[in-house]
């Protein structure tokens, strides 16, 4: 293609181009530029792409989209551009034959419920016959191949080649993750959505946006380019949702718990083996019975519903699929060693998230509901005595630990969630800052008929401690520590 046909279908706008060339793809990354590239220098936080350009010439690329040409080498085709970071996406769908527009594609974006969402929607489409690729947290799944995930959303230019690559494996739709970060970073510019879903919002990344009202503007975005033609899949119960329905032209279709929904569950039965509901669509009702705990997850299942209705598929079909659906990983997940007591694993990082994981396990514990968290490090620090309080409000026994402290003192964070427990609450609660062992005493302390949980990382397979990543998985650790044999020591004999 040539670079100024490239620039073209990219419709950048206003666009100084100067001389042309053939171009192959589109470069962020000049260490990964190839000969015939086309080289977009990025302004970031860290870095500024423009200070590499000479690197991705040297290495092979025809052709740079800037912002600023004084650091492009003469006889090299160049276009500026207001924002690089805009143009990127447009750019790396357009040299590519925009694959976003050969597959259908749904984007979720929310505080918590995105990756329950997403592995809820694929296996839907899938069942009913349409090949479903996944981009998310937990993996990217091009169809082709399986990748484990650096980011919730990729970078502009990863996501087209992998969305080209499931249009070559044969996808007819795609379901990816959308974060905040994403959307604040334009990362998803470029990429024409059939469906739009808005799961939720509540305190987090605070760092990052400042303000909750900074947060939603980013989360909105997802929805001000949607087309009439597209839907936006949106959650009657959340207060923020008017918001989020005000941003878009899109057809709206509302989901949730609430009858004032289009699309809403009526709960029948939520115990220890799973969730029972009615899932109402049209005037109809059709039942559910699905292996996924608690009010959330009924929720996300109405999510997925909602958007499998936007696509066309029937509800007899949705629910017959929702039916099948096996644990999310790192969600609720439950440690497959057998023991007198139930141990659970969850990604719950926000007080929001970790509320409604330990609602839902309050109604089916038999005996005592013992709770293994931490908070992040470098991250929201607001959430860290909010968690403390909606753990003190439903756990009886809490073991405080490190999550991912990253640069920080592991025992600072440990303070910071200590000051939102009561002088009672803290009667109930141990600080083992080693992970590892704050598992091993849950695991000791429990009883016959208890539950534990152990949350705030869930699929994570390793610890982000003083800049080193190191192993480290929730999940089987406690299982090394169950088959160790004689991990409990207050069962009944």
């Amino acid at each position: 293609m040539r670079f100024s046909q490239l620039c073209a279908d990219a419709r950048l706008g206003r666009v100084e181009l100067s001389g042309d060339a053939e171009v192959r793809r589109v470069a962020m990354d000049s260490r990964r530029v190839q000969d015939g590239d086309c080289f977009v220098a990025v302004r970031g936080t860290a870095t500024d792409g423009h200070r590499y350009i000479a690197s991705a010439v040297a290495a092979g690329c025809t052709a740079v989209v800037c912002e600023d040409p004084t650091a492009v080498p003469p006889g090299i085709a160049r276009a500026v551009v207001a924002d690089t970071r805009r143009a990127a996406g447009p750019l790396a769908q357009a040299v590519l034959g925009w694959p976003c527009r050969k597959v259908r594609t749904v984007g979720v974006t929310g505080t918590n419920g995105k990756t329950t969402f997403t592995y809820l929607l694929r296996h839907v489409l899938n069942a009913a016959g349409r090949k479903c690729a996944l981009l998310g947290t937990i993996i990217y799944d091009t169809i082709a191949r399986k990748l484990p995930a650096g980011t919730t959303t990729p970078s502009p230019v990863d996501l087209a080649e992998m969305m080209a690559e499931a249009v070559q494996a044969g996808a007819a739709c795609l379901v990816m993750e959308v974060s905040s970060h994403a959307l604040d970073q334009h990362r998803t510019d470029g990429i024409e959505l059939d469906v739009a879903v808005f799961t939720n919002l509540t305190g987090d990344h605070l760092d990052y946006h400042g303000t909750m009202e900074s947060y939603l503007a980013a989360k909105r975005r997802l929805f001000e380019s949607l087309p009439a033609a597209a839907a936006a899949v949106l959650n009657r119960d959340d207060p923020h949702a008017d918001a989020v329905a005000a941003a878009t032209a899109a057809r709206k279709l509302w989901y949730g718990l609430s009858p004032a929904a289009e699309v809403c569950a009526r709960i029948e039965s939520i115990d220890a083996t799973g969730s029972r509901f009615g899932l109402r669509h049209g005037g109809r009702e059709v039942p559910v019975r699905t292996s996924l705990i608690g009010r959330h997850n009924v929720v996300n299942c109405v999510a997925a519903a909602a958007a499998a209705t936007a696509l066309g598929l029937e509800l007899e079909a949705i629910a017959g699929a929702l039916g099948e659906v096996g644990c999310v990983p790192g969600r609720l997940e439950r440690v497959a060693v057998a023991a007198p007591f139930d141990v659970l694993v969850d990604y719950a990082h926000t007080d929001d998230a970790l509320q409604n994981v330990l609602s839902a396990l309050l109604p089916i514990k038999k005996g005592r509901l013992i709770l293994v968290f931490g908070c992040g490090g470098d991250r929201d620090r607001s959430k860290r005595p909010r968690m403390a309080r909606v753990a003190e409000s439903a756990a009886d026994h809490i073991i405080v630990t490190s999550d991912n402290p990253r640069s920080e003192d592991p025992m600072a964070i440990i303070q910071e969630i200590m000051t939102g427990f009561s002088e009672r609450g803290r009667q109930r609660v141990l600080i083992q800052p080693d992970r590892r062992q704050a598992i091993a005493a849950a695991l000791q302390a429990a009883s016959d008929g208890d539950i534990v949980l152990i949350a705030g990382k869930g699929h994570e397979n390793y610890q982000s401690i003083g800049g080193r990543r190191i192993h480290f998985d929730d999940v089987e650790t406690a299982e090394e520590l169950l088959r160790a044999g004689k991990i409990w020591y207050n069962s009944s004999p």
